[in-house]
């Protein structure tokens, strides 16, 4: 392997001001740890002007070269995994950096979608984007570190570029004038009701256990989504955030993801479903007895239960024989607006297993879906009145050394132009009370929905 071209900054415990300096390039891509705010997560990453693009629209997905754009109707998965060998590297000399060039974007939820009848889509983003990335600016929270990681395949021109981007104090161009507003649902609270039950009948009939049933909602678009973004940071920061350009439109993705997919590292498969949750108290002490109610709910454990036991079968499709644990159940964290309840299951990764191998089997991810995750997906696609797009899908990296980091894009705004878009759902299982189940869609996407 050629040798790669690491150029040491100075730490900063925020990275919106490196990213500000870059989001004028095309494809920018923050994933964000949502520090200082929220100290959970490790690594702030940044990345701009991928050489390639795949982008997914239908049954043909686009790849876009500097000098050409070809169509291919080929699973979307395979195209990313050959894409991704033309800078994948064994050599271990990087296998400490989180991401050294390679794919980067999202999987929408409807990549996996087996539609019994259209639904009607809402938004104009593409089903899949994915870049191919040849540097990343890294801030390293734990070591309190910051560097600028240059691929081999990455072109002088380009390294000049970013690095004179980011010695440029960019102007700041916000608006001081504050456009608050609130996005509508879809669908009226009644019709949400009447299809919750709707849900627990397929249930009592024995098609499925849980069925995670979503609700969208929308607003015209008053203020730009970079606006939007570094305002709900401070309110909804997540370790597993991301704000991503689409290349030169307006188009925009912001995610305030409390939920990692799958990430793998030294071999090892981690995912870390959500189910469960609760609003935050008024008070510390009435914060402690809604904790405390989520903690003993049986209810929400045995939901979360039945995801663990949907992505141990998952992940034991590209994991070795006997190396699928589950070494913390209904553990509780708490963000800004929420409690839940936070399950990790690991693995160890087949010989013959790749990470596209193993994002393509468990995707979309079960937490989102319900069990069993086919059949439930037939059902939701009969409940719900448009497609998901990029809501339930996955938000992530697939690194040159073989590392990957994926979110479920849940919290998260979809910016369409003139217009946008988020959704908010919950599990729905025998004994869900309706109303209750209303309330948590609310509580947990809330602050998305008055900007």
């Amino acid at each position: 392997m050629e040798k790669a071209e690491i150029v040491d900054l100075t730490y900063k415990e925020n990275a919106e001001e490196f990213f500000n300096s870059l989001r004028h390039l095309p494809d920018a891509l923050w994933f964000d740890s949502g520090h200082p705010v929220c100290s959970s997560g490790q690594f702030d990453i940044i990345t701009a002007n991928p050489s390639v693009t795949l982008e997914t629209n239908g049954k043909i997905t686009t790849k876009k070269t500097l000098t050409c754009t070809k169509d291919y109707t080929n699973e979307p998965f395979d195209l990313c995994e050959k894409l991704l060998s033309t800078i994948q590297s064994k050599d271990q000399q990087y296998i400490n950096y989180p991401f050294t060039g390679g794919l980067a974007g999202y999987f929408g939820y409807d990549l996996g979608r087996s539609p019994t009848h259209k639904l009607p889509k809402l938004d104009t983003l593409p089903d899949m984007r994915i870049g191919l990335y040849e540097w990343a600016l890294t801030i390293d929270h734990f070591s309190k570190k910051a560097w600028l990681f240059f691929n081999a395949k990455c072109p002088k021109e380009l390294k000049n570029k970013i690095i004179n981007c980011i010695n440029k104090v960019p102007q700041n161009t916000d608006s001081n004038e504050k456009k608050l507003y609130k996005l509508s649902c879809s669908t009226k609270k009644s019709h949400y009701l009447d299809t919750v039950k709707k849900a627990k009948n397929y249930i009592l009939a024995g098609d499925c256990y849980q069925i995670n049933y979503a609700q969208h909602f929308s607003a015209s678009a008053k203020k730009d989504s970079w606006k939007i973004y570094k305002d709900l940071r401070i309110r909804m920061a997540a370790p597993y955030g991301c704000y991503y350009q689409l290349g030169k439109t307006k188009q925009a993705i912001l995610s305030f993801s409390p939920e990692r997919f799958l990430k793998i590292k030294d071999d090892q498969v981690t995912t870390q479903p959500i189910k469960g949750t609760v609003s935050r108290g008024k008070n510390s002490q009435e914060d402690a007895i809604k904790a405390k109610a989520l903690i003993d709910s049986e209810k929400n454990k045995a939901e979360n239960l039945m995801i663990v036991d949907l992505l141990r079968n998952d992940l034991s499709k590209n994991c070795k024989l006997g190396s699928v644990k589950t070494p913390e159940l209904f553990k509780l964290e708490s963000f800004k607006n929420v409690h839940h309840l936070v399950s990790t299951v690991t693995g160890i990764i087949k010989d013959t297993a790749t990470p596209l191998t193993l994002l393509r089997d468990c995707f979309p991810g079960g937490s989102v879906t319900g069990a069993p995750k086919k059949r439930v997906m037939e059902i939701i696609d009969e409940l719900e009145l448009c497609k998901r797009s990029v809501y339930c899908g996955s938000i992530g990296y697939i690194s040159a050394n073989g590392l990957m980091d994926t979110n479920i894009a849940i919290r998260t705004i979809l910016s369409d132009g003139n217009k946008i878009h988020c959704w908010g759902g919950g599990g729905i299982v025998a004994d869900s009370d309706a109303e209750d189940e209303y309330q948590e869609i609310l509580d947990k996407v809330g602050l998305l929905i008055k900007l």
